[in-house]
Parts: C-alpha cells; sequence; structure tokens
C-alpha cells in the first residue's frame, strides 16, 4: 500500500509486521480494550477513543519488576523492544546500511548529535547553536577518558541543515566530524517526503542508535526515535543522552507522573511536596529543577528534580512470563 514517505509502500523498506495479517480491508474499527476482533483499525494516537490501557508510557504488569531490575526507564526499555520489532529491515536495506557505515568510517567511541533546524525552529521548537550540543560530547568524553584511552574523539553529526557540519568542522577542528551528505541534502522539507528522503532519515536514525551517547533536542522525533533504538543495543541505555530542551515522551501518550519520595517547602515560584504526592511533569529544566503539578493540591510550578521519581505504569494484558 502506498505510504506517504513512499510510494512503494511499508513493506519496500521493512519486513511485514506479522506474517499472517497483511490485508487491512476486513478490519473493525476500534471499539476499547474489550474488542476481541482479529484485525482493528486504529486511528493516530491523538485520535483514539476509548483510550486504551495499553497507551504510553505504560508496560505490561508481568515485566515491571524484571525491567525495572535492570533498567532506568522502564518504558524506553519497552518501546525499544517495540520499535526494533516493527523496523525489522529488509536484507538489501539493511546490506546498504552497513556498507554507508562503513564508507562513512563509523567506528567507537563516538557521540551522535542531530542538529534539528528547518521547519521545527520557532515553531516547535528554539534554535540551538552547534556550541551547545557539543558542550555535552565533550562531557562525555572527559568522563570517558578518565579510564579510557581515547584516540579519536568522533562525531556522528545529523542535521536537515547541510552548513551544520561545515559549522561543527571549523570550530571543533581535534574532531572528527562524519556525517552522511545525501542524508542531510534530502533531509529539507522539500525532498523529506521522496524514496531518497526516506532511506536518508532511516540511515541517521539507524547509526545514531549505534553511538554511544546521544546530545540532541527530544522534541525532534528523529532524535526520540534513536533514543528507542538504542536501547536494545545495551543493558541499560537510559542515561546515554542530554537532550537540549524536552524530556522524552511519546505524542499521544497519556499523563506523566512522578511521586515525591522527599518533602519539599517551596520559595517563590515553586511548588510544595509531601511525600507520596504525584506529580504531573510537564518538563525539566536541566539545572536541578523540573517544572509540573503536584495533583493533591493543584499548585504548579517548579520543584527539585531529585525529591521525585518516576512512575511506572501498567496494564494487564497477555503474560510473558
Amino acid at each position: 500500500h502506498s505510504w506517504s514517505y513512499s510510494s512503494n509502500g511499508w513493506n519496500a523498506i521493512f519486513l511485514p509486521t506479522s506474517q499472517k495479517c497483511q490485508d487491512a480491508s476486513g478490519a473493525s474499527p476500534w471499539k476499547g480494550d474489550d474488542d476481541n476482533s482479529l484485525a482493528v483499525h486504529m486511528p493516530i494516537i491523538d485520535s483514539v477513543n476509548p483510550r486504551p490501557k495499553a497507551l504510553p508510557l505504560a508496560i505490561p504488569a508481568d515485566l515491571q519488576e524484571r525491567i525495572k531490575g535492570f533498567h532506568s526507564s522502564p518504558f524506553i526499555w519497552w518501546m525499544g523492544k517495540l520499535t526494533r520489532y516493527v523496523m525489522r529491515y529488509k536484507d538489501t536495506i539493511k546490506g546498504a546500511i552497513e556498507k554507508r557505515m562503513k564508507d562513512i568510517g563509523f567506528q567507537h567511541p563516538i557521540v551522535g548529535v542531530h542538529v534539528r533546524r528547518t521547519d521545527k525552529i520557532n515553531t516547535e521548537a528554539a534554535y540551538h547553536a552547534v556550541p551547545e550540543y557539543m558542550l555535552h560530547v565533550e562531557e562525555f568524553y572527559k568522563k570517558l577518558e578518565r579510564t579510557t584511552k581515547v584516540y579519536k574523539r568522533r562525531v556522528y553529526l545529523a542535521s536537515d541543515d547541510p552548513k551544520a557540519i561545515d559549522e561543527a568542522r571549523t570550530a571543533y577542528p581535534d574532531y572528527e566530524f562524519i556525517n552522511d551528505k545525501s542524508s542531510a541534502d534530502n533531509a529539507g522539507v522539500g525532498s523529506r517526503y521522496s524514496d531518497a528522503g526516506l532511506k536518508g532519515i532511516l540511515f541517521d536514525v539507524e547509526v545514531l542508535s549505534r553511538t554511544d551517547f546521544l546530545s540532541c533536542t527530544f522534541s525532534s522525533q528523529v532524535c526520540r526515535l534513536a533514543f528507542e533504538l538504542m536501547q536494545p543495543l545495551h543493558v541499560n541505555a537510559g542515561d546515554k543522552f542530554r537532550s537540549l530542551d524536552d524530556i522524552y515522551y511519546f505524542g499521544g501518550q497519556a499523563g506523566h507522573e512522578q511521586v515525591a519520595i522527599y518533602p519539599h517547602k517551596a520559595r517563590p515560584g515553586q511548588i510544595d511536596l509531601q511525600v507520596g504526592d504525584k506529580v504531573g511533569i510537564a518538563g525539566n529544566h536541566w539545572d536541578g529543577y523540573s517544572k509540573g503539578s503536584n495533583r493533591r493540591t493543584g499548585q504548579g510550578g517548579v520543584y527539585p528534580s531529585y525529591k521525585v521519581e518516576e512512575v511506572v505504569q501498567v496494564f494487564n494484558g497477555p503474560s510473558f512470563t
């Protein structure tokens, strides 16, 4: 079937998500979690009604304790597994990606940087200069060099602005910047919805996911997707990133909640916390404070990030035990 990113359809790039269910013509409309239809047509996540219990950021209840035992962000681990399964490349695409990675000189250690500009700037996201990303790249390498001999500080830089790679090479001559020029050239708004644009963005996402650390903006779906795809490649990659703006989120998700583990007496602009208070988080200021609303008091404002922890949301579904 046709796809907005490729006239040849999803299966021209990826393996089918199911070997037995590839025809959507008989699918029934989504009616809710109690619907036992074998094939269901789901609208885009923002329009799903009634809302499923398995809506992000929920994970299967019977996996909760096991995932929490080794991963710092259980939902991201879960989403990484699902995404890696859905995005199983056909052999021809997989081979082309591996060849291009070899051709551009991809090797570890390496940090992935994604600089999103063009269509999101001043609408959904703020402009961020190259040095803002590189600050966290330098921090990564300084920490690594305490224990490991690093012969070359290497960066894979992906961007929808071809000028970004030139800016980086000029400002940071001691780093080796690698990129795929065709991906940058085809990432602009005018060519994004083409076969070349699709293959370019998939290459960037795949390479970013294989780096050792990400410096990017989570307001970009490219960055969040690369972070998800990174998870199955490590035991715990939940902290292998630094976002210049948003916290991780899944578009259309249910509420993102935290719970207070320490009390807090508010100063101006802050909110009071009692142990056990649920807080709906709106964002992290990346300066030791987060912003959100106390569900108990209705107060909105900032609070110390270390005084809360994530609430792991779960749903009851098929057993994985």
